[in-house]
C-alpha cells in the first residue's frame, strides 16, 4: 500500500479556514455571512501600486535574482530606514510572502529535532512551518486577563533545554493585537543573549500600533547576529493575493543559507515585486487613513464586545485581531453552530476558535478570535448577530 509521508500526516489543517464549507453552505441557503474568521482587509488596496505593474513596459517576464530585484532591496533599505531598522540590501531577501520568510528562517536556522519557544496563542500556521522543519514547538502561555501581555522570563528559563534554538515573536501580535512594551522586547533579547537562542520576529502589523511604541526585534541592541526578521506586504497595503515578503538578517551565514533555499524555488514572484517597489514611494501620510480606520474599527467591536453579559475582550494594541472571552463550551462547537444552526435576520458571524491558536491542549475553549477587518456598518450588524446567538446557544455557560 502507498504510504504518506509522517511529516504529511502531522502538518495540521488551518483553525482559520476549517469552517468555509459551513460558511459556504450557510450562504447557498441564503444567509449573509460576516467574515471576522480571517485577517483579509477590505481596505483599498493602493491603486498606485497596482497602476505600477499595468504601466510596466514587460516584454518578457524574467526570473529575477533568487534574493530579489536589486532595485527593490534598495527600495526597501528607504524604507526601513524610515521605521528605525538599518540594513543594506545585500540583508534583504525577497519571499513569496511572509510565510516563505519564516520557513526560510526555520529550515536556515534549525534542525529536525530543535526546539523553538512561542508565547501563545500564536499565529497558527507556525505550527505547519514548525512540521515542515521538522522542528518542536514549546508552547509558553499568556493569559487574557493580563492582556496577553509577554509571560514571567521565568517562564521562558523553565523550558529551555540544550534543543532550545530559538523564540518566535509577532509584535503587533496576531492573534491577540498586543503590542510588546520595549522593556518586554528588552527581556526577550536579554534571554536570547543568555541562552545564544535566534530571535525570528514577525512583524507584518508594524504600522498599525494604536497604543505604545513599536519596538523592532531589529531595534535592539547587541542583537545583530541573532535576528531573523520575517515582513511582508499582505497586510501593511492589502495586498495579501501578492505573496510579496521578505526575510531580513544581518547574520551574513543565516543569509548565505537562506540563499541556497531562495535559489532552489527559483525567485520570488516577478509582477508583485514591482508592486512592492511603488509601495515604498506612497506618501509618508500614507498610513495614516488605514491606521485611523483600523482604530475605530477596534474601538467598536471591543466596545460591543464588553457590553454583552458575561464576554470579556481587552483592548489590542494594534494589528486588526482580538480574542474574545465568551460564556460558551467550546470554541469549535460554537463557531460551528454560528453557521450550522443559527442566523439573525438572516445573518450570521464566522470567527475563528481560539482552540487553534494555543499549543497547549485544552486551551481557548471558550475564546475567539475576531479580525476587525470589515467597516463600521458590518462590525456592528456582525456584533448584533453574536449578541443575539450567546442568547440562544445551547452550549452558554
Amino acid at each position: 500500500m502507498l504510504q504518506i509521508s509522517e511529516r504529511g500526516l502531522q502538518m495540521p489543517p488551518s483553525p482559520i479556514r476549517k469552517l468555509v464549507p459551513y460558511a459556504e453552505a450557510a450562504k447557498k441557503k441564503g444567509i449573509k455571512v460576516y467574515h471576522l474568521n480571517i485577517g483579509q482587509p477590505d481596505i483599498e488596496t493602493p491603486p498606485a501600486i497596482m497602476d505600477a505593474v499595468r504601466k510596466a513596459d514587460i516584454k518578457v517576464l524574467e526570473y529575477s535574482h533568487s534574493a530579489g530585484n536589486e532595485s527593490y532591496r534598495k527600495k526597501l533599505v528607504e524604507y526601513y530606514k524610515r521605521v528605525g531598522i538599518h540594513v543594506d540590501h545585500t540583508q534583504i531577501m525577497i519571499t513569496a510572502g511572509g510565510s516563505e520568510a519564516i520557513i526560510f528562517g526555520f529550515m536556515s536556522c534549525l534542525n529536525p529535532g530543535d526546539e523553538i519557544i512561542i508565547p501563545e496563542p500564536f499565529y497558527a500556521n507556525y505550527n505547519g512551518f514548525a512540521v515542515m522543519a521538522g522542528v518542536r514547538v514549546v508552547p509558553i502561555t499568556s493569559y487574557i486577563d493580563q492582556g496577553f501581555a509577554l509571560p514571567p522570563i521565568e517562564d521562558f528559563e523553565k523550558v529551555i533545554t540544550p534543543r532550545t534554538r530559538g523564540i518566535v515573536v509577532c509584535s503587533p501580535n496576531n492573534p491577540t493585537g498586543y503590542l510588546y512594551s520595549r522593556q518586554e522586547m528588552e527581556a526577550l533579547r536579554d534571554i536570547c543573549l543568555k541562552h545564544n537562542l535566534y530571535l525570528f520576529s514577525d512583524e507584518a502589523y508594524r504600522e498599525f500600533c494604536y497604543s505604545g511604541t513599536y519596538v523592532s526585534a531589529m531595534h535592539l541592541e547587541g542583537m545583530e547576529e541573532h535576528v531573523v526578521l520575517m515582513d511582508t506586504i499582505s497586510k501593511r497595503y492589502s495586498a495579501c493575493g501578492a505573496r510579496i515578503g521578505a526575510f531580513v538578517t544581518k547574520n551574513r551565514k543565516v543569509y548565505d543559507v537562506a540563499m541556497k533555499f531562495a535559489q532552489a524555488r527559483l525567485s520570488p514572484p516577478g509582477l508583485a515585486q514591482i508592486m512592492g517597489e511603488a509601495a515604498v514611494d506612497l506618501p509618508g501620510d500614507y498610513f495614516n487613513k488605514p491606521r485611523t480606520e483600523y482604530l475605530n474599527r477596534r474601538n467598536l467591536l471591543v466596545k460591543r464586545l464588553n457590553a454583552m453579559p458575561d464576554v470579556y475582550c481587552p483592548n489590542p494594541g494594534g494589528a486588526f485581531y482580538a480574542i474574545a472571552r465568551l460564556p460558551i463550551d467550546d470554541s469549535d462547537k460554537f463557531c460551528q453552530w454560528l453557521l450550522e444552526s443559527f442566523s439573525f435576520k438572516n445573518q450570521t458571524v464566522m470567527l475563528a476558535p481560539a482552540t487553534g491558536f494555543y499549543g497547549t491542549p485544552g486551551l481557548g475553549k471558550n475564546e475567539v478570535r475576531l479580525a476587525y477587518v470589515l467597516n463600521l456598518e458590518a462590525i456592528d450588524a456582525a456584533m448584533d448577530c453574536l449578541e443575539e446567538a450567546l442568547k440562544v446557544y445551547p452550549g452558554r455557560r
